[in-house]
């Protein structure tokens, strides 16, 4: 059906198109890599702030107190905000929850 000559050179253009092709797929593999090597840093960050998170949660509350005083010292204002906003924190999220929560009908 085709002559001899027509093969041959279809089957070096193959050659060269799987060649090329390959060379493209190592190429976008390493572009790959380079553009997901931020990704695996932040990646390698969020696993160590999920690790430390609750050491931070327990020494957030004294480390605001203290920078509260060096940083306003005579303001007794923000001093009582910063004390009681954990409480006034808990029972607003407690009533909010209470209020969508269903109620069962006896």
């Amino acid at each position: 059906m085709y002559p001899q000559r027509e093969l041959t050179r279809l089957a070096a253009h193959k050659a060269s198109l799987q060649w090329t092709i390959a060379l493209r797929r190592v190429r976008c593999a390493e572009a790959a890599a380079r553009i997901a090597q931020p990704f695996e840093w932040l990646d390698r960050m969020l696993a160590l702030v999920r690790r430390i998170s609750p050491l931070v949660q327990s020494a957030a509350m004294p480390l605001g107190f203290l920078a509260a005083r060096t940083v306003f010292p005579r303001r007794k204002i923000l001093g009582s905000l910063v004390r009681w906003s954990p409480l006034v924190l808990g029972a607003v999220r407690g009533l909010s929850s209470a209020f969508k929560t269903p109620r069962r009908d006896a």
